[in-house]
């Protein structure tokens, strides 16, 4: 962590740490590609998510569209994304307040 910068306000302060602390969303995308059973075992091993969550999830990507499966700091996120993307899953990264 870098020192704190005497010229900048509190408030500015604040707003950095928050971002960096956490409110980044890991959204899947729905894809025609990918099985639905697929999707299920991609999230049960990339986040342990139990059968339940694993198909809540699934079912929220192929009926909504989309589903944001993981929340928090954007480093973890990031490789959430990038992890994803391995498993040919389409995943997008964005910030908590913006959806």
């Amino acid at each position: 962590m870098t020192a704190p910068n005497p010229f900048q306000s509190p408030a500015e302060t604040t707003t950095t740490t928050t971002l960096l602390q956490g409110g980044w969303n890991v959204v899947v995308l729905n894809d025609p590609v990918n099985l639905m059973s697929y999707v299920v075992m991609v999230f049960r091993k990339v986040f342990g998510f139990d059968e339940t969550r694993a198909r809540k999830h699934m079912l929220e990507v192929h009926e909504l569209g989309r589903s944001v499966v993981w929340t928090g700091v954007r480093e973890q996120a990031e490789a959430y994304v990038f992890t994803l993307h391995q498993w040919h899953l389409s995943a997008v990264l964005e910030a908590h307040d913006a959806h």
